[in-house]
């Protein structure tokens, strides 16, 4: 009997040997994979090959991409769960004294702590120290393989990202008109960022204004307010703001989302201007989005701004300075191109009735500011379709594509009435209409011929008035 070995250490000793064959082999696993649902998944099938009698749990913060299969639980920092945090933050295995022993082992790796993995015993025994120490192992190999696993595919989703983020550039460097841009933004913000909710804020001269693509929420008067916070937030379009929680915020905000980011777009001072994105739920968005959505802003500044400025000039050479409505060289272009395409159209050039009395009695700046209400009363009064121009000094003209005459008379009648009642001082003016139908060989030069006729009628027969041309006719019309 001396001579034989005894049973229960050839069974220990055939235990450990198994234990640290199934340690050598994960962990050859581990350095020949870069997924992280791999490296879980090993985890428990190593350790149910070696404690079959325990139960396991990983218990993992909410930023894994893991698979439904695997024995998952949520690692909260509020959590009730002490040691589990304990042995989180610690990165130190712990044991839970209760009737049926509880461990806690972190997956360590290099630069932190991965997760913990929960290792529940039916058996009111304590968990052995071979047995404490073989988790611990498996833990710390597991923590370094999930280590280079995230890192791996972090640097691969950052080459992704990089990649978008130059083909958006491009595209945006390519685009010619600002709604366009914004909506091509929107489409790739909403398509990385995984919400609806986007607006783009720039100032406009002195005023926050919402632009073109941005989502239909951020046109409502309750967002005023937010928006006007989030400027003060910013530092007036100067910082970035990432909240994942708005529980601390103004009530108004915390009625309109539960989460949001915004990031300015700013280019050598000449273009200020604000993206924001909103979350319907606290933590909608993770620090990684935030980064992303400062990247793309960032690249995108340039192009935007180059734009914006393009478009601002070209409105300088279409827009009337002084009245802010169109030039006549645009008009007469407009025109043009809807005597080749439209199917009718109206035509009205307006004069202002005894200009010069309100020039001479009031002073130049007065008669200024009278064409400037003229010129406002009209624009209120026009579709987005609808053309209205400085044609020159006190003379301006309204063109409207694809609007007959009987609706053009209503829309000069309706202007006249309100220029003669809301002017201050008050002025009245006169009209002269013309409308042309497609196969009638009409050209711009007959258009103006046909409206000055008439409005050289209007003039001279009381003024305050309108005159349609029909035909060779002219007709009174007040």
């Amino acid at each position: 009997m001396d001579n034989q070995m005894n049973p229960i250490l050839i069974n220990n000793s055939k235990l450990e040997e198994i234990k640290y064959k199934e340690l050598y082999r994960v962990t050859e696993k581990f350095h020949s994979t870069m997924n992280t649902n791999t490296v879980l998944a090993e985890i428990i099938q190593t350790l149910k090959k070696v404690f079959p009698q325990y139960d396991y749990y990983l218990l993992l913060s909410n930023d894994y991409d893991t698979s439904a299969n695997l024995p998952i639980k949520n690692l909260e920092y509020k959590s009730e769960n002490a040691v589990a945090i304990s042995a989180y933050m610690n990165a130190s295995i712990e044991l839970e004294e209760s009737d049926y022993p509880i461990m806690y082992a972190p997956l360590n790796g290099k630069q932190g702590v991965y997760g913990v993995l929960q290792v529940k015993s039916y058996l009111m025994t304590p968990f052995e120290s071979s047995q404490i120490d073989f988790i611990r192992l498996l833990a710390n190999t597991a923590g370094s393989a999930l280590e280079n696993a995230k890192l791996f595919q972090q640097s691969q989703k950052l080459i992704e990202d990089l990649r978008l983020l130059d083909e958006i550039s491009q595209k945006l460097i390519s685009t010619k008109n600002i709604k366009e841009m914004f909506r091509y933004l929107y489409e790739q913000i909403s398509h990385l960022i995984q919400s609806k909710r986007i607006g783009f804020i720039m100032m406009d001269e002195g005023v926050p204004k919402v632009l073109e693509g941005s989502s239909d929420c951020f046109h409502e008067p309750s967002f005023e307010s937010m928006i006007n916070t989030l400027l003060e937030k910013t530092n007036n379009f100067d910082d970035a703001l990432f909240m994942a929680e708005v529980k601390d915020m103004p009530e108004y905000i915390q009625a309109q989302c539960s989460s949001f980011m915004s990031v300015p777009f700013c280019y050598n001072n000449s273009v200020k201007g604000l993206v924001i994105v909103l979350g319907d739920e606290p933590y909608s968005f993770s620090f990684e989005m935030f980064r992303l959505l400062q990247s793309l802003i960032q690249r995108s500044s340039i192009a935007v701004s180059n734009l914006l400025l393009r478009e601002k000039l070209e409105n300088m050479v279409i827009t009337d300075h002084l009245t802010k409505l169109n030039s006549r060289d645009y008009m007469n272009e407009r025109i043009e191109i809807s005597l080749k395409n439209d199917y009718e159209g109206t035509f009205i050039l307006i004069d202002l009735d005894d200009f010069k009395v309100i020039n001479d009695t009031y002073g130049h700046q007065i008669g200024d500011e009278v064409l400037i209400q003229v010129a406002t009363i009209i624009k209120n009064n026009l579709r987005s379709t609808d053309i209205g121009s400085r044609w020159g000094g006190e003379e301006l003209a309204v063109y409207l594509p694809n609007v007959p005459l009987e609706d053009g008379v209503k829309i000069a009648k309706r202007l006249l009435h309100l220029v003669s009642t809301e002017t201050k001082p008050a002025i009245t003016m006169s009209c002269g209409i013309t409308h042309w139908l497609k196969g009638s060989e009409t050209n711009f030069k007959d258009l103006f011929s046909q409206a000055d006729a008439a409005l050289y009628k209007a003039k001279n027969s009381g003024k305050n008035k309108i005159v349609v041309y029909n035909g060779a006719t002219v007709e009174v019309c007040k």
